[in-house]
């Protein structure tokens, strides 16, 4: 039950940030050294030694302000880090163990070193054993980077973050709730959802947040709502099975011949040892030899001269010139053969006109 007791209090001014995370100083470590002493390590891959044998003056000047001292094993391949007598931050331990991690995974150390301040953490995603396909994990994979590296660079500006994706895992350092919101981007691009849908309302939302009057109300009405697409057209089966009637018999069906049935049937069975051998190295040198001659054809086309364009051009006009007089001669075939009917005709109508003058003569006389 909270107090009824209202009472002025002089130092609670409103300038003051409750939230303010003050630096831990040694003085506030009035229990003075650990009881015992605490380390982490962690493996490097071979290609991060080389910058890290150079940078690694720098990270253990950063480490001593804090009392922490750190170990590099290029033989094994690890980084250790491990309290000392003069460390006053218990959480100091555990910053320095994320930073090992993020050198690790190929942040760049300038970068990796601002986790050392209590307002920045890390987060480490492993995204390789969200999708099993090699190509489609390296496409989902390269959706999180955009072209050019521009979604990167927005989920970047929007979360507060830095982000880094290098090989099966996904490094960002940042504020806790830019880590979250990060966390989810990479987790349902690998799960086949885009970022950019992410991206849209990650700026809806921090437009939203620079209106007062919207600090107490629901959200929902202004971020957009994408929808799964289904896809109406039917996906057809790769092999298509035969479901057309059939005449009944009350036999069953003859049993596949095995292997060995169809060795006996060729005579293979019955061969030692050495002659199956000799007849697989026969087919073996005959597949060879056939594949061979395949390839000196193809090399042989590209030495093979081409066409001539006069001789093509005279072939056609050859052609065109037969077919000219082909066409001439059914002409004078057809004409020829319309005037001796013509003729034919008219020698009927003179034997006709004969016959009657010839009657008509007779009845005269």
């Amino acid at each position: 039950m909270p107090s009824t007791y209202k009472k002025d209090k002089p130092w609670d001014t409103d300038d003051i940030d409750k939230w303010k995370v003050e630096p831990f100083k040694p003085d506030d470590n009035v229990a003075g050294n650990f009881a015992e002493e605490s380390s982490f390590a962690t493996l490097f891959p071979k290609y991060r030694e080389v910058y890290l044998k150079e940078a690694w003056p720098v990270l253990t000047r950063a480490l001593e302000k804090h009392g922490i001292a750190c170990t590099l094993d290029l033989v094994e391949g690890s980084m250790t880090v491990k309290t000392t007598r003069k460390t006053f931050d218990p959480a100091a331990i555990l910053k320095a163990r994320d930073l090992i991690k993020l050198l690790s995974r190929s942040v760049p150390v300038q970068q990796a070193l601002k986790i050392l301040d209590d307002e920045v953490a890390c987060d480490i995603i492993k995204i390789r054993n969200q999708v099993r396909n090699k190509e489609r994990f390296v496409k989902r994979r390269q959706r999180i980077l955009g072209p050019a590296g521009s979604t990167l660079k927005a989920l970047e500006l929007l979360t507060g973050t830095y982000i880094l994706v290098q090989g099966n895992t996904v490094a960002a350092m940042g504020p806790f709730k830019g880590l979250k919101e990060v966390r989810k981007v990479v987790n349902d691009c690998m799960a086949n959802i885009h970022p950019i849908y992410h991206i849209k309302e990650l700026m809806i939302k921090r437009e939203l947040a620079k209106d007062p009057t919207l600090a107490n109300e629901s959200w929902d009405r202004f971020l957009p709502n994408f929808k799964k697409r289904t896809l109406s057209k039917r996906h057809t089966p790769f092999k298509v099975t035969d479901k057309s009637k059939k005449v009944y018999t009350p036999f069953p069906p003859a049993p596949e011949k095995s292997k060995v049935d169809l060795q006996i049937e060729s005579g293979e069975y019955f061969l030692s040892k050495e002659a199956k051998e000799r007849k697989q190295k026969e087919e073996v040198m005959e597949n060879q030899r056939q594949k061979r001659e395949e390839k000196m054809k193809e090399r042989e086309k590209a030495f093979m001269p081409p066409e001539e364009v006069d001789s093509v051009e005279k072939e056609k006009k050859k052609k065109e010139k037969k077919e000219k007089k082909e066409k001439k001669k059914r002409k004078r075939d057809s004409e020829g053969d319309a005037d001796e009917v013509s003729e034919k005709k008219e020698k009927k109508k003179k034997r006709k006109s004969t016959s009657k003058n010839g009657t008509s003569s007779n009845g005269e006389e």
